[in-house]
């Protein structure tokens, strides 16, 4: 393992930045940072779980510290269990993972009022404001978080690169650098600090104080409408200059214009929620493909991107609360616009809520190792954008396609995929950067590509590096794309085959299939198994169905707690035990469901087509047998399901299986 890394060396290292990139004892990198919630895992899986990160090509950690999940109770702080952010630190620095801590103290991550705990609007205080009641409520929390820190700032050797102020913050930049201001104060002396990039602030922060982050999303469980496509997420497919996105919580934050903030082209184009899959609301419930997350990524990268932050990249499982479940619901005083499950907070990430690889994990591997190896070439080079960069939904009239470039050396970036659509293959194009013209090609239908010109001893490919390691040049073949690879030394390659890492195709020059590609250098792939079939009985019939109702954010409401005692109940016996490595795999159709170890609630799910999944080894030692509850789902139900669920109105059960995850 360890290949995909920052080498040890570079802790403690000068970090600087400039309008293109971070820069590391002066050299220019393009890192790869997935979001991970520390506190929404138990503490012994995070060992696991930041080497997997690690492996799928994550080269920062990004995790919040919901302030909630530390101060439920006015004055009574919590470090312990996965609560413990020290340790998990100290595992990130073990691992050579730095990291960027998202402190609030508003977070939203779909966490009970966004992380700040009920009994701060008891205050008497306007919240996420420049006053003395909540900055010292702030204050206290900052200085909470700064013990679990101390020692491990990067100027230390430790792992702690960067924080983030609040989130999604549009009020007044005067409020944003109090919050610096008190963190600096306390001790938080760090190579940056970061913001969210949307929305626009009324007021801006001045220069050089906090670097703008981005995201983009392919579709949103916060958007109210309960139909397919709707939004402007399909944006996110397009190459644009344009940095941000209209489309992100459009619950809280309303229309969003496209236009970037005043200054915020002086800053390096960098992503912090670049979507890596998408939660599942009670009333909308959206299934996000690996593609969405491999063509956003790209088409960021073609954009002038030069670093790439997933949120999710690992999903998670709230923890208990002891006052309140803490997850988002519409009843709750802050942030009350979507219900969403108590428990579960999968997100179809690249890595699940279990550690459960996703297709994403293994297709945005390729594009990580190029970020790796190719990231200095490519950092300082300046984005064009050859292709209208204002297509309308599912538009299909012409190649989606951009240049990066400086001098006569750089990379062409196409894009012929959007969600929900099929562009039509794109035939006899030409694609040109700083003179040289690539051979014509027939570009098919879904198909997103990145080629070279004039890189590492290449005029030109048709085919994508991939990595560039021990004198080896590592090229992955792009799917019904003829490849063709011109050496700077006159040598033309027409129609190459791939060989894989085995033999290569001229001198140092590999060339991979696109499967090849996603598992290079990976030192242990998850393999998943099915061990068995789990015997299950029918015990209750659901009783009388609910009023679905709409609550105060005007969505469908979830379930409530009594509404629960009206499912079908299932009882599972055969062979359920605490188990390493399994996975309980329950193929049903509803509305909802939730199971049951020992009476106590340990994991629900949204019914959207996908298994509902549990690891078992995450069971009560003395648990011999779980109870699983199933709501019908209604006809003409107010929600959104995608196209892969199962419609049918009731509630069945289809099999249940133990996966084995080695």
């Amino acid at each position: 393992m360890g290949v995909l890394t920052m080498r040890a060396s570079d802790f403690g290292k000068a970090i600087t930045w400039d309008r293109h990139s971070l820069m590391i004892d002066g050299h220019r990198v393009c890192p790869v940072m997935g979001e991970i919630h520390y506190s929404r895992l138990p503490q012994d899986e995070w060992h696991r779980e930041v080497r997997k990160m690690r492996e799928g090509g994550v080269t920062i950690i990004a995790t919040y510290i919901f302030w909630n999940h530390i101060e439920e109770q006015e004055g009574i702080f919590r470090w312990d269990g996965q609560r413990n952010l020290r340790h998990f630190l100290e595992i990130c620095k073990q691992e050579q993972m730095p990291v960027v801590l998202r402190l609030g103290p508003f977070c939203h991550g779909e966490v009970r009022n966004g992380g700040i705990p009920d009994w701060a609007f008891t205050k008497g205080c306007k919240l996420r404001e420049q006053n003395p009641v909540f900055l010292g409520l702030a204050e206290k929390l900052y200085r909470q978080i700064f013990t679990q820190v101390q020692g491990l700032q990067w100027k230390d050797g430790g792992p702690v690169i960067a924080a983030q102020f609040d989130n999604e913050y549009r009020g007044r930049g005067e409020y944003l650098m109090a919050l610096k201001q008190i963190a600096q104060k306390i001790g938080f002396d760090l190579p940056f600090y970061t913001r969210t990039g949307w929305p626009e602030l009324r007021t801006p922060v001045p220069y050089g104080e906090m670097l703008p982050l981005y995201g983009d999303y392919a579709d949103g469980f916060w958007d109210k409408e309960v139909t397919e496509g709707c939004g402007n997420y399909y944006k996110a497919f397009n190459f644009k200059a344009f940095r941000s996105s209209t489309a992100i919580g459009t619950d809280l934050l309303g229309k969003q214009e496209a236009k970037i903030n005043k200054g915020d082209n002086a800053y390096p184009y960098f992503t912090c929620e670049l979507g890596g899959g998408m939660a599942t609301a009670y009333h909308r419930r959206p299934y996000v493909y690996a593609e969405d997350a491999y063509s956003m990524a790209l088409v960021k990268l073609g954009s002038g991107s030069n670093l790439l932050g997933y949120y999710m990249y690992h999903g998670g499982t709230n923890p208990e609360g002891v006052l309140n479940t803490l997850n988002e619901v519409q009843t709750s005083p802050g942030t009350a616009n979507n219900d969403l499950p108590v428990c579960t907070y999968d997100f179809q990430a690249p890595l699940g809520e279990f550690g459960q690889t996703y297709p994403q994990y293994y297709m945005l591997r390729p594009l990580h190792l190029f970020m790796q190896d190719f990231g200095e070439t490519l950092a300082p080079m300046e984005a064009s954008f050859p292709a209208p960069q204002d297509l309308k939904r599912g538009q299909d009239d012409a190649l989606r396609w951009a240049v990066r470039c400086q001098g006569d050396s750089g990379f062409v970036f196409v894009n012929n995929y959007e969600r929900f659509y099929t562009l039509s293959a794109k035939k006899n194009v030409l694609l040109s950067l700083s003179g040289v013209v690539l051979p014509r090609l027939t570009i098919p239908s879904g198909t997103m590509a990145i080629f070279p010109v004039n890189i590492a001893g290449i005029r030109y490919a048709t085919a994508q590096l991939v990595a560039h390691r021990d004198g080896k040049l590592y090229m992955m073949q792009i799917p019904g794309v003829t490849t063709t690879i011109k050496m700077q030394d006159g040598k033309t390659l027409k129609n190459v085959k791939a060989k894989g890492i085995e033999k290569p195709v001229y001198k140092n020059v590999y060339l991979m299939t696109r499967e090849q590609a996603e598992r290079l250098f990976l030192s242990e792939e998850l393999r998943v198994k099915i061990e068995k079939l789990v015997e299950f009985t029918k015990v209750k019939d659901a009783g009388p169905l609910r009023t679905i109702k709409k609550g105060k954010a005007k969505v469908a409401e979830a379930p409530s707690e009594q509404d629960w005692n009206n499912a079908a109940v299932y009882r599972i016996t055969s062979a359920i035990s605490h188990q390493p490595s399994a996975l309980l795999s329950i193929s049903y159709r509803g509305d909802c469901a939730r199971l049951y170890a020992n009476g106590r609630l340990i994991a629900d799910n949204f019914y959207y087509g996908r298994p509902f999944l549990y690891g078992l080894w995450r069971l009560p030692k003395d648990c011999k047998e779980l109870e699983l509850r199933v709501l019908p789902l209604q006809p003409d139900a107010p929600i959104y399901l995608p196209r892969e669920a199962d419609r049918t109105a009731g509630e069945a059960i289809t099999n249940i299986e133990i996966i084995n995850m080695q």
